[in-house]
C-alpha cells in the first residue's frame, strides 16, 4: 500500500480540508508514491520514538513537526534534529491535527473516556449534558484523565452544562455557552478572564487529553490490513 492509498482512506475518514487555516496537517514529510508496510501511531515525534521506527514506516501523528515556515534546517535544532534521521531512514509523516479534534478526538475523550454524553457539537466544541457539583465532577474528571492532580476556577457550585476541547483551546473560551470549559493548557491570565465571565474551568492537560490518539485512530487503518504500532507517546513534562 502506497502513501496516497493511505492517505486518502485518512481522508475518508477525517478531511483534511477541515484543518484549521493556522494548521498544518497532512502529508509533510515523504512521498506519496512511497509503499507501506508499518504506520506507527503517535502524538508527537521524538529522537527516541525514530529509534524504534523501521525503515520505510509511515509516521501518522497527531501534531505536525513541521508548523510554521521553515526558514532553515540546522541539524542541531528542532524541528531540523527531527527531520534529519526520518528523510535518512525514509520515513513518512503524516499529521491529522485540527481536523481530527473536530471528527473524532473530542468525541471520544467525552464518551469513552469521560462517559458523558454529547449534547452539541459546534466545530472544536462537544458540549456534554452534566448535572453534578462542581467538586463531584471534578474528581470524576480526574480520575478518568488519570491526572495526579487538577486544577480549575470555580465559577458555579453545581455543573449542568459543560463544553470540551481537547488540547489547548483557552482562546474559545470567549465563546462557550456553558457553565463549564475543559481543556488543557490554561494559562494564569486565562483563569482571570475566566473569572470575568463566569465561566468555570477545569485543566485536563494538553498531553493528557489527546493520548487517546492512536487509540482512536488504530482501528481504522488495521481494517486496510494495515501493520499498526500504537506508540507509548512520552509526555515532555514531569510532575514532582
Amino acid at each position: 500500500m502506497t502513501v496516497r492509498d493511505i492517505y486518502a482512506s485518512l481522508d475518508a475518514l477525517s478531511p483534511f480540508v477541515m484543518q484549521e487555516g493556522w494548521d498544518n496537517s497532512g502529508l509533510l514529510v515523504g512521498d506519496f508514491s512511497q509503499e507501506v508496510t508499518t504506520v506507527v501511531l503517535s502524538i508527537d515525534i521524538d529522537e527516541e520514538l525514530l529509534e524504534t521506527v523501521p525503515e520505510n514506516a509511515l509516521l501518522i501523528t497527531h501534531h505536525p513537526v513541521i508548523f510554521g515556515g521553515l526558514k532553515q534546517l540546522q541539524f542541531n535544532q528542532y524541528p531540523a534534529k527531527i527531520l534529519a534521521p526520518m528523510i535518512r531512514k525514509n520515513i513518512a509523516n503524516i499529521a491529522m491535527h485540527t481536523n481530527f479534534d473536530q471528527t473524532h478526538l473530542n468525541d471520544y475523550v467525552a464518551t469513552q473516556v469521560l462517559g458523558y454524553p454529547i449534547i452539541a457539537k459546534e466545530g472544536f466544541v462537544a458540549y456534554l449534558g452534566i448535572d453534578e457539583t462542581y467538586d463531584t465532577f471534578a474528581l470524576k474528571v480526574k480520575t478518568a484523565l488519570g491526572l495526579s492532580h487538577i486544577r480549575g476556577v470555580r465559577c458555579h457550585d453545581r455543573i449542568t452544562t459543560c463544553a470540551l476541547v481537547t488540547g489547548s483551546g483557552a482562546s474559545l473560551m470567549r465563546n462557550i455557552q456553558a457553565d463549564c470549559f475543559l481543556t488543557g493548557d490554561i494559562k494564569y491570565h486565562d483563569a482571570m478572564e475566566a473569572k470575568t465571565l463566569g465561566l468555570s474551568m477545569l485543566d485536563i492537560g494538553h498531553y493528557e487529553s489527546e493520548r487517546y490518539f492512536g487509540e482512536v485512530l488504530a482501528p481504522h487503518l488495521e481494517k486496510l490490513g494495515l501493520s499498526v504500532i500504537i506508540s507509548p507517546s512520552k509526555n515532555p513534562f514531569t510532575y514532582l
